[in-house]
């Protein structure tokens, strides 16, 4: 009975350092669409495009194309629905309330800018977030002992230079800045019959890492461009906040000093890799394709510490799979302002779609993407794009290790059906 609450804690601790990123549902946990015209290519040509200041981002060589000073806005919707299907095999007593939708509207952006210090020295900086996302189930829906809401972001400031080594050959490198915000709820089984309580962790920090980019043209019209993303080690540390808590239970949990303990979470945002490839065919036609690594199997690997009176630190394993991406795409010149943006990618998933965590309902998936950019004139354009992410169907058979009349999370069974719609619009100035 004492070691039960102590279990149940910790694997919460261990759960919400890796929940609310799970949406973006591709790429491991990490989000191509950021606002720009990227969303309509799906990713297609990503670190070869380099056509306005979000190469930033996503390849900082690419600045050397740019001419003068661009500024770059974007904003975006997104529209989650991952709604969950409950099966027959959990647990009874956690009732038959299925969630409701946790993620639907969710907002994002970046703003990006490039300034030509010399004919073949440019600087850069960019404010955007691609990794994370925030849920929220109903409170008293079947799975609340694993999660009731979760937020996990990753802001990212990017002071960037790219230098033309030759008429062929630029460099590129940012450092990338993140603010990482968690903020993490799950309910507390009180037993006896007694209304739960709840586990709060809430915390900010930051994380250094760089992107290195170098792009190579062979021709004006035909250029590759490849990538490497540092990881970033986010270093979370919550105090325990525990409220509504049983008598008996507040009770032992107070004996251990575990109510306002710090919780230590090592998170890892991880190292990938991005090729992408940009030929235009001819005056109309450009393709673009991509393919990228990224390293989600040390994600996997949390650094777990609880400072109380009975100190705790550990690494929990999940056996999460390092993922691959490919994307092909297309731009098309319907008449002299307007162009036709498209692309279709595949991000490989990273763990077994047989047996989720509702903390993380998100593996395999394919995204569609379609947009068009209106040059109004030469210092001004504008576009609008959408992209379709399509996540399969992701099975969820979680068995107790504690049973639920002692203070365990119970057993949940059901079904996923993870969907998300971007609708994203950019506007780009020249100066």
């Amino acid at each position: 009975m004492i070691q039960a609450p102590r279990k149940t804690l910790l694997a919460s601790a261990t759960t919400c350092a890796l929940i609310a990123a799970a949406p973006a549902l591709a790429g491991g946990l990490t989000l191509y669409e950021v606002g720009t015209a990227d969303v309509g290519l799906a990713s297609a040509g990503y670190g070869a495009r380099a056509q306005d200041a979000s190469t930033v981002l996503t390849n900082p060589a690419g600045m050397t194309r740019l001419d003068g000073s661009q500024l770059l806005l974007g904003v975006q919707a997104l529209y989650g629905k991952m709604d969950f299907s409950l099966g027959a095999g959990t647990s009874p007593q956690l009732g038959l309330e299925s969630g409701g939708n946790p993620i639907g509207w969710f907002p994002g952006g970046g703003a990006f800018y490039t300034y030509s210090l010399s004919p073949d020295v440019k600087l850069g900086f960019a404010l955007t977030g691609n990794f994370g996302l925030s849920v929220k189930y109903d409170d008293g829906w079947a799975g609340r002992y694993y999660l009731q809401k979760a937020t996990l972001l990753g802001i990212s400031l990017l002071p960037s230079i790219a230098w033309k080594a030759t008429d062929k050959l630029s460099l590129g490198a940012s450092l990338n800045v993140m603010y990482g915000i968690m903020k993490n709820t799950v309910a507390v089984n009180n037993i006896f019959g007694n209304p739960d309580g709840q586990l709060t962790l809430d915390n900010n920090t930051w994380g250094v890492g760089a992107n290195l980019g170098l792009l190579y043209e062979f021709t004006p019209g035909t250029r590759v461009g490849l990538v490497y993303n540092s990881q970033v080690k986010l270093d979370f540390s919550p105090q325990a906040q525990f409220t509504g808590l049983a008598p008996l239970l507040g009770a032992v949990l107070n004996a251990r000093g575990l109510p306002g303990a710090t919780v230590d979470l090592g998170v890892t945002v991880p190292q990938g890799v991005m090729l992408s490839g940009f030929h235009q065919v001819d005056d109309k036609l450009a393709l673009l394709a991509s393919a990228g690594w990224q390293q989600w199997s040390k994600f996997g690997k949390v650094d777990v510490g609880i400072e109380s009176n009975n100190p705790v630190g550990f690494t929990t394993s999940l056996d999460f799979k390092d993922t691959w991406h490919l994307a092909l795409g297309g731009q098309y010149k319907v008449s002299q302002p307007w162009t036709l943006n498209f692309g279709v990618a595949y991000d490989s998933g990273f763990q077994d779609s047989s047996n989720v965590s509702p903390a993380l309902p998100a593996n395999a998936a394919w995204r569609f993407g379609v947009g068009a950019q209106n040059q109004v004139d030469k210092s001004f354009s504008w576009g609008v794009s959408a992209a379709y992410i399509y996540g399969g169907s992701l099975d969820v058979n979680k068995q107790a290790t504690v049973p639920y009349l002692l203070g365990g999370r119970g057993n949940l069974v059901g079904t996923y059906d993870p969907r998300m719609l971007f609708l994203a619009a950019n506007v780009s100035w020249k100066f």
